[in-house]
């Protein structure tokens, strides 16, 4: 007995150390601006934090309802089918499936029993009331940053909201993932437990840009990779990575595999609508981010966010640069013209809407020629699109695009998107129907 402890034990300070060594050389996700931060109190400018302008006197419950879209509280707290913010929705993870807590009033099975200070420690530290560690899939690392005022408004709002008896799912990770404590080790190096400090050297729209991308959108939370302990690694900020099985892409300023080549307007209609021409349309997670978030954030609020993205030093990633002119409209042309698998699945399920120039006549937001997901040799996207469809809330009305997940096979699914990649993009994808199984599991919805 005393040998498995002390072998515990050897295992505990080893990883401990091994974080507090990566916590000593990964730098905050506002480091890269340089210069010294302030305290809100003593930054002269306009406050950064809260709500727009508008909305600064409005009622706490009005307050805390925009923040809480702006964080995106309720896609993640919402499972399909289920009631808004009742839980339960799944995290699929490579050793088990977390599932999204009731974060409604209800006493029984919600957060109706929180305090204030209960609600701050979860949302800013990632401590449940019962004192049990939350998973960083809370991104309360981001979270953290928000104001104390920011996050009860969110709690008032949240409270006003009808309270809904909807027991919590139990996790099903596998030991030693399933031991919570081990999260404050993880938290102790990861989770800095401060609040948001604005750059006076920087203007005032990118602070509050800042702080909508950092704070409430958490940004990094997708589209910055992870180190080696599952924790944001800022050394390669906004560079792209792999969230929920897609491909959240890079969105630095560099110009070839980031969005330094996108028009402020560009930017700014694809987070505030989803689509922007030539460059693709919103799916997936950041589809859901769009229409339950960003879309219905003000206006100055996404110039700001853009204004902050521009300031983001341009990494250079994977994903080749991609082409905007669209394939031809025979389908005995171009650069996937074989009469294989791909190309009758295509000719079935996709052809009528997408075309086979890749420009939809039906609608803009169907258009996939210009559209990075068609330029990543990975195809991930693709494939996750062709799997579970989309349907959006969009200015033209609902626009919805099929899951043909169920009615065809992984080695179906695998050919129609490489040859969607063949013919549209930049790089052929290589898929596998193994590939595709693999998606399937790792999404949740």
């Amino acid at each position: 007995m005393r040998r498995i402890v002390s072998v515990v034990m050897a295992v505990i300070i080893i990883v401990s150390l091994g974080l507090f060594g990566w916590w000593m050389f990964n730098p905050g996700p506002l480091a890269f601006a340089g210069g010294s931060t302030v305290a809100l109190t003593d930054y002269h400018e306009a406050d950064p934090t809260g709500v727009p302008a508008d909305l600064a006197n409005a009622e706490i419950v009005k307050r805390g309802e925009y923040l809480a879209r702006a964080a995106d509280c309720m896609v993640c707290h919402s499972a399909p089918g289920a009631r808004d913010y009742a839980g339960g929705l799944a995290f699929p993870l490579p050793f088990g499936t977390l599932y999204s807590t009731n974060i409604t009033a209800d006493k029984d099975t919600g957060i109706g029993d929180y305090s204030d200070q209960d609600f701050l420690n979860a949302v800013q530290r990632g401590i449940r009331k019962d004192g049990a560690r939350l998973y960083p899939a809370m991104p309360f690392t981001s979270y953290t940053y928000m104001t104390d005022a920011d996050v009860l408004a969110i709690k008032a709002y949240l409270f006003s909201l009808p309270a809904i008896h909807a027991e919590n799912r139990p996790d099903t990770l596998q030991f030693p993932f399933n031991q919570r404590w081990t999260i404050t080790f993880w938290s102790w190096a990861f989770n800095p437990d401060v609040r948001f400090a604005p750059n006076p050297a920087k203007s005032p729209e990118w602070n509050r840009g800042a702080y909508v991308a950092e704070a409430l959108a958490h940004c990094g939370e997708c589209h910055t990779p992870r180190n080696a302990a599952f924790a944001l690694d800022n050394r390669k900020k906004f560079s792209g990575a792999l969230a929920a099985g897609w491909h959240a892409f890079n969105i630095t300023s560099d110009k070839d595999t980031g969005v330094g080549s996108w028009t402020d307007d560009e930017l700014f209609a694809y987070l505030a609508k989803g689509h922007a021409k030539g460059r693709g349309t919103a799916a997936g997670p950041m589809g859901e981010a769009v229409d339950a978030s960003f879309s219905l954030m003000a206006p100055a609020d996404i110039r700001a966010l853009v204004a902050y993205l521009r300031s983001v030093p341009a990494i250079v990633s994977s994903e080749p640069a991609t082409i905007s002119s669209p394939a031809p409209a025979s389908p005995k042309e171009g650069s996937a013209t074989a009469g294989a698998l791909g190309k009758k699945v295509f000719q079935q399920a996709c052809v009528s809407c997408h075309d086979w120039s890749g420009v939809s006549a039906i609608s803009p937001y169907a258009t996939i020629s210009g559209s990075r997901a068609v330029n990543d040799p990975a195809a991930t996207n693709v494939a996750q699109i062709i799997i579970s469809g989309t349907r959006r809330l969009t200015p033209l009305g609902i626009v919805s695009m099929p899951a043909f997940g169920s009615t065809y096979s992984n080695a179906e699914i695998a050919a129609v998107a490489n040859y969607v990649t063949r013919r549209f993009g930049s790089a052929p994808s290589k898929l596998t129907s193994g590939d595709v199984g693999k998606l399937r599991s790792q999404t949740s919805r």
